[in-house]
Parts: C-alpha cells; structure tokens; sequence
C-alpha cells in the first residue's frame, strides 16, 4: 500500500510548481522533434526533468525520482551526441510525461505514487542504451460528463436566499468518512508592479475612509461646509474603488500561452496514432485571459484541436495528390478587441460542405428539409454544433459519436461567449471564439418580473420595446412580435421562472444561440456592472449566481439559455 507523504504544504508547493514545468517539458518535447539541433531547447527539456526528480526526491517519492532519473539519463545522451532524436524515442519519452503527470495526480491525494509500468521503464532504459524497444501502449483517454442540475424551486430559492425559509433539516452524518487530504491549492501568479499598486490603493482606500469619519464628526456638528466636504470625499472614494477594482482584475488576467502550449502535445499524439502529419503554431500566447475563463477553456480547446486534426487535417498522400504540403498546419491564435477576447482555430485540411453537413443533418433527422431550406452557408456551417450531429460514418476512440462539438458550445455559452464556424472544401475550416476579459464583473440588464428584480448579461441584449398586446401575431400557435422587418417570438419571463402570470409591457429583444427573440417582463431598470457571486452550496439550472443592487436588494443574475431549454 503507498506511503502517504508528509508535509502538506511543501506538497502543496510543488505540485504547483512541478505542473508547471512539466507543461513547458511537454510543449518543449513537441518543439524538440522538428529541431532537434536546438541545444537551449534540449538544456531546458533536461533541467526540467531534474528540476522535478529533486523535489520529488525531497518529498519522498522514490517512483517519481526513478522514472524522471532513467529519462533524464536518456537525455543526457541527446546533449552529449550519443543518441539522436527519433519518432519512436520520443513517444517513450512522451509515455514518460504522461506517467509523470499520472504521479502528480496520486500525490495530490496525500500519498506517494505507485510506480510506472516495468515495461515503459525498460524500453527508456533500452532507450538509452541505443537497443531498439516496443513502442508504449496507446493510452485511453477517460470519457467525462458533466454534473446534472435540478430544476430550481424559485420561490423557495428566493425565501432561501432572503433569509424566510426555514433551515434545511441536518442530514444524517455517514458511517465513517476518510481523512481527506490537503487539496492542491490554486494559486494565481501575480506581478510584483501590480501588487503593489493594490498595496498602494490599498492604503489609499484607508486614507479615504479616516476622511469619511472626519467628516461625519463635522456633519453631525452642523458644519455648514461638512455637506459639500463629504460629497467630494465620497466621489473619491467611488473612484478609488474604481481603480482597485481595475487592478485586482488585471491581477486575475493569465497569459494564454499556458493553456496553448499543451495543444502540441494533443496535435502530436494524435496525428501519430493516425498516420498524418501535423504542424501546430501558436500566436498571441501572451494575451492575457481571466483565470476562470482560461480553467474552463481547456477541454473545449481539446475539443476543437483533435477535431481539426481527425476531421480537417488530411493524410500525407492526399494532401501531395491535391498540391498541398506533406504535412498540415494547424494555427490557434488569440488576441483581445476591446472589452473581448478572440480565439481562431484553423487548418489548412480538406474543409467542409455546407450542403453535404445539411443533407447529413437531413439523413441523420437532426432537422426537417423544410427547416433546411431556409439555413443560409453560416447556419448550414453551424449545425455541427448540434447534439448528436457528426460527419463520421465509422465510431472511433477519437470521434464519431457527435457528442463533440455540442459540447463545445455548450461550455463556451456558460462562459457568456460565442462561436462560430467558417469552411469552404479544399481550403480549410477556421472556428472563431468570442469571450468577455472576465467573468468576475458582468455587465447586465436589470430588469422586473413581479416584485423580484433580475439581471440578464447585456451581451445577449439587442434592444428595449415598450410591448402592447395589440402589436402581438399569432404564429404556430405561440404569440410573436414584429421587429424592424423580423417576426420574433415572444417568451414571458414569469413563464420561463414558473411565477405568477403577468402581462408584461416591456419587451427585450435578446439574441440567444444565434437566435432572436423577445423576452416580455413587467419593466426594466436600468445597466449595471455587478460582482457575480455564485450561490453557495446549490447550483440550479437557469441561475448564474447573485448580486445585490445598489439599493441593497437581492438580484438574481439569469442564464437565459438554461432557462429557454427548460421551457
């Protein structure tokens, strides 16, 4: 039975650390297959691999230190010319990361990794010696599903969330219940210059408040100038905690390049195991992304690279046979417009058919060729983005299944942003991401359904209409309005929350899942720029979290997509 290790904080400090190099060990690997002459490249790879065995060693993971040991011994024959770079060397070598990383996971749990398989530690030793080795086996990649959410009870949540409802009863405690250990913890590297800005307002905000104090001392006196005194004194304070604000979000920002550099391990893996060849390039890795975002980034990228490089990136002899490069090129990009960050994922593959995906969409019954019919080439494009939609004709351990891309948009929409697809055969797809900088603060709509004050992200709104049941149209049964040429349908808000029926006067023009419509409530209030704070303990379907007015009343910030699919 495996050790347990002993000192959770050191413990703590490494895995941080430690996940870190071996991200950069991975991405420089990549890099080392196609220039093996680069020596500063190779220096880096190796220290990496030390860098671990001797922390690993301190802690007391004799399995970590013997497996990073027999790899660096290998690499050490690659800076002295020994050996040389070859395609089956580097997938032992890569087979050797992945049981790293497989280590790292064991030792969050508190105890000492078990050791890796004899035989990926004979073929690097075998490796080393210069005597040829088996290649590793394929590894499986485990299938996930996301948690399930219940349908919220929105009354009781309100009573809840205001303090009305009565206390939950306690739940019976288990039988017996297992120590858990320390967690890894989740760290945010800061710059120096930004910290001490936040120390600066920091002290700032101190100043400010002593003043606020003096100055109440002044009113409640009856000073004649204290009124005129305190309303500067409060404009300051506004525009402190403006400025603070800005910095603490900026400190939350990460470079992207973090989350890029283990895409060419993916594309690598990938490509080998099925026969092509694939350049991965990487721009814009120094754009800065919010940490939440960039956390939940990750699988849909995933997503989209082993989509790109099965679907888009063709073989070797059918990219010669049709004038292309040996090889394809895959190319993730990121930069920031404004208020939002762009990601573009494109390949220079085979490209897809918009007429092909909407007679696949036809075949499969995902859509009627009536609805077909009137799907122009970007929502044709766009289908694949619907569940159960795919292009394979034969199931794989890579795709086929159609439960990909659906993902993808399901988690880019969680993270108030969009996507679409651009393709034409023989030239390539490109797929384009649309995120807010941050999730922390969100721009909303505040609006009224009954007596309750909600918020929507004003990302989704388009426009606000006074409403009259008289401009309402019958169409397929369901009441539409016409707007500016287009007939939208019409959604009370008391109806997608299971409230009170209310006539609802004004109207919210939303576009939601590249569709427009109109939400009906009984009035809206104004803009905001709100704090969202998730709700703790519970997490129900149609609800992002909560936030408080400046009236000090509790305001429940709405995923109106969520809420529609319920409906």
């Amino acid at each position: 039975m495996p050790e347990a290790l002993q000192d959770p904080e050191l413990l703590r400090d490494f895995l941080v650390e430690a996940g870190e190099l071996l991200e950069g060990v991975d991405a420089g690997l990549v890099q080392l297959e196609s220039t093996p002459e680069d020596k500063e490249l190779l220096n880096r790879v190796f220290r990496g691999f030390h860098t671990i065995k001797g922390g690993a060693g301190f802690l007391g993971a004799p399995a970590l230190v013997d497996l990073c040991h027999r790899t660096e011994t290998l690499f050490d024959h690659f800076r002295s010319g020994k050996l040389a770079f070859g395609p089956e060397v580097m997938d032992h070598i890569l087979a050797a990361t992945g049981e790293v990383r497989r280590m790292f996971e064991e030792m969050a749990g508190g105890m000492a990794p078990t050791a890796a398989p004899a035989s990926l530690l004979a073929a690097i030793t075998a490796a080393a010696e210069g005597k040829a080795a088996p290649s590793p086996p394929a590894r499986q990649v485990p299938q996930r599903s996301g948690p399930q959410s219940a349908e919220p009870d929105w009354q009781s949540l309100l009573d809840q969330l205001l303090g009305k409802a009565a206390p939950a009863k306690p739940q019976p405690k288990p039988a017996a219940k297992p120590v858990a250990p320390a967690p890894v913890e989740n760290t945010i590297k800061v710059d120096t210059a930004r910290f001490d800005q936040i120390l600066n307002l920091s002290g700032e905000l101190g100043l400010a408040r002593n003043r606020l104090a003096f100055l109440k001392h002044r009113l409640a006196s009856g000073d004649p100038d204290a009124l005129h005194a305190l309303d500067a004194a409060v404009n300051r304070l506004g525009a402190l905690v403006g400025d603070l604000q800005g910095v603490v979000m900026k400190a939350r920002m990460q470079p992207i390049g973090r989350v890029l550099q283990k895409y060419a391990r993916v594309a690598r893996d990938l490509s080998r195991s099925l026969g092509k060849e694939v350049e991965l390039v990487l721009e814009g890795e120094e754009t800065e992304v919010d940490k939440t975002i960039l956390e939940q980034l990750s699988d849909p990228l995933v997503h989209l690279v082993r989509n790109a490089v099965d679907h888009g990136i063709e073989t070797p002899d059918q990219r010669v046979a049709a004038g292309k490069p040996r090889a394809g090129t895959i190319v993730i990009s990121a930069r920031q417009a404004g208020d939002r960050i762009l990601i573009e994922i494109r390949d220079d593959g085979k490209g897809m058919s918009a007429e092909k995906l909407r007679a696949s969409a036809i075949s499969k019954g995902v859509i009627t060729a009536d609805e077909a019919a009137t799907l122009d080439e970007r929502q044709s494009l766009n289908l694949i983005f619907l569940p159960g939609f795919s292009t394979k004709t034969e199931i794989s351990d890579v795709s086929g299944r159609g439960v990909g891309m659906d993902v993808v948009k399901t988690n880019i929409t969680r993270l108030k942003g969009r996507i679409d697809l651009a393709s034409k055969p023989g030239d390539g797809s490109r797929v384009t991401i649309v995120l807010p900088l941050t999730l922390a603060i969100l721009p909303v709509l505040l609006l009224r359904s009954g007596k309750q004050v909600y918020a929507i992200p004003l990302s989704v709104v388009r426009e606000v209409i006074p409403l009259d049941r008289k401009m309402y149209q019958e169409v397929s049964g369901g009441d539409a309005l016409s707007v500016r040429g287009e007939v939208l349908p019409i959604l009370p808000l008391s109806r997608l929350l299971n409230s009170e029926q209310s006539g609802g006067t004004t109207g919210i023009v939303v576009t939601i899942a590249d569709r427009p419509m109109v939400i009906c409530c009984d009035g809206v209030i104004g803009q905001d720029e709100v704090m969202v704070k998730p709700l703790e303990g519970i997490k129900p379907r149609g609800i992002a979290g909560a936030t408080m007015s400046g009236e000090g009343v509790l305001v429940l910030v709405l995923e109106l997509h969520e809420l529609i699919e319920m409906a």
